[in-house]
This record gives C-alpha cells, structure tokens and sequence, in this order.
C-alpha cells in the first residue's frame, strides 16, 4: 500500500499526472484493500480482471490470491508505469498482464477467447464517471463474471441495492442478472486525491442470463414505461405506453398479484417479469 506522500514521488519520478478525465484516485486505505480481496473470495485457479489499475495497489494485492490478473488500463502512461513495477517485482515470471485500452471499447467474448479464459471474476476500483456502462457491459456479455467486487460511489451501490419502494431502472438492471450486496461503505478520505463523495464495495455474485435477449428487452420496454413519470401510477404509465384503456391495466396488475394503486418503484424484478409474461 502506497501511501500519500510515495504517491506523489511515484507521479513526480515517472511524469505521471492524476486525471480527473479518467476518474483516478488511488487508494490509500489497507484495510479497504484487504475487505475488497477478501470480498472477492478468490483461489489460487481463478482469473480475476482488473479495470482501472492505476498505481497497481489492487492489481498486486490480487496477484498474490490468484492464478492470473488482466489488468485492462486506459492511461498510456500508467499502463507503461506498471509495466515497469511489475518488472521490478516480478522479473519475466509475472501472472499479471497490463492490457492498454479502453475497457467499452473491447469485445470482451473476443478478449477472453483470445486469452483461453472461460471463468474469470471482476475485481476493481473502478472510474465513477462509467460506473453503469461497466455494470452493463458485464452482466450483458455473452461470457459474464462469476461475481463483481468493485468499488463505486456510495449512492450508487446504495440506489443497486434498494429495496421494494425505493427501486430503480439501474436497480432492476442489476437485480434481473445478479444479486447485489453492500459490503461496506467507504470514506472519501481513503483515496488520494480525495473525491468529493463516499464509496462502497459493491459484490454482485450468481451473474447470468435468466431469459433470452427478445424477452430481456421486453421488460425493460415495459420497465422504462413504468419510470416514464415516477409520481403517476404504474397503471397509469403503461396505459400510456402500450396505449390501453387505465381499466385493463389495472386489472392486468391486479392479475399479476400487484396492487393497481401501485408505482413503479414498489415492484420487485419478479414484478416485472410477471408482467411482461402476461397475455394482453
């Protein structure tokens, strides 16, 4: 674990500069680091991807615990900073590869294939300003993670795991591919440079597709009618959207076992596939 002080001679020494463009900062808390890995319930086969990498505090916390480490980093400088650490650390016998790229630009089936990796886990500090489209690219790829353990903005983890009554379209778009948990929050002060908000580490384990591609985009057509007006009813909503009479609707979630008084925030991931499987 690096800390404030090693952080800044490390930028100074190898012309590196914090960017706030590609989220970066870096983790300063040992005991942060040690709850991710552990969270991540790692062994000794498993392939573990790293996205965001930066100083290579997680990356090498994670090349103890692991077969393998694909760290995938954007930042040309950073990558080529790593390179030389794990050089230094490893010598030629390292099981950690820095991949220089951008992580939504990679056909991740292509990139594993390529690598021989059928299983892998996703293990990372990730940018906050991608936050979903990661989440998305890896509960949607045809070749998912086993879990994700990741560290993300507070309110973030806080609104994917909400309960019934506080459910969001990104809540649902985790919970109809996986389980989240909140593992613990995270103070902003252990990170340099300090964010402006707090963190948690977010796990999302049992990841997989429950139903095929034509059924999936079905719920989240009737899930985005049913957040169109939040305050509405959810009747009201997909009266509105499907274009059918409040009264069919109404009775459509009365058949479904859902109060037709209801909103789109009260229902559950269940909720919605009873709706989409019901016979209009």
């Amino acid at each position: 674990m690096l800390n404030i002080e090693e952080i800044k001679n490390a930028l100074e020494e190898q012309d590196l500069k914090v960017l706030k463009s590609l989220g970066q900062n870096f983790l300063i808390d040992e005991k942060v680091l040690e709850d991710i890995v552990v969270s991540a319930e790692l062994g000794s086969e498993d392939v573990a991807i790293e996205v965001g990498p930066g100083l290579g505090v997680l990356t090498f916390a994670l090349a103890s615990k692991c077969r393998q480490v694909i760290a995938i980093e954007k930042d040309r400088k950073m990558s080529r900073y790593l390179r030389k650490e794990i050089l230094k650390k490893y010598g030629e016998n390292s099981n950690i590869e820095i991949v220089n790229d951008d992580i939504l630009k990679i056909n991740m089936p292509e990139f594993l294939l390529s690598r021989g990796v059928t299983k892998y886990k996703i293990v990372a500090n990730i940018p906050y300003y991608i936050t979903s489209p990661i989440i998305k690219l890896f509960l949607e790829t045809e070749t998912p993670p086993e879990s994700m353990v990741m560290l993300v903005q507070k309110e973030v983890a806080e609104r994917i795991c909400a309960k019934k009554g506080d459910m969001s379209i990104l809540a649902l778009s985790v919970l109809l591919y996986g389980e989240p948990e909140m593992i613990r929050k995270v103070s902003n002060d252990s990170f340099y440079p300090s964010p402006k908000v707090d963190s948690a580490i977010l796990k999302i384990e049992n990841i997989g597709k429950k139903y095929p591609v034509e059924e999936y985009q079905k719920i989240f057509r009737l899930i985005k009618m049913g957040f169109s007006a939040k305050r509405k009813k959810l009747s009201n909503n997909l009266s509105a959207g499907l274009k059918r009479p409040k009264d069919e609707m109404e009775q459509m979630l009365t058949d479904c076992n859902i109060d037709k008084g209801t909103r789109a925030q009260d229902l559950e991931a269940a909720d919605w596939v009873r709706v989409k499987d019901y016979k209009y």
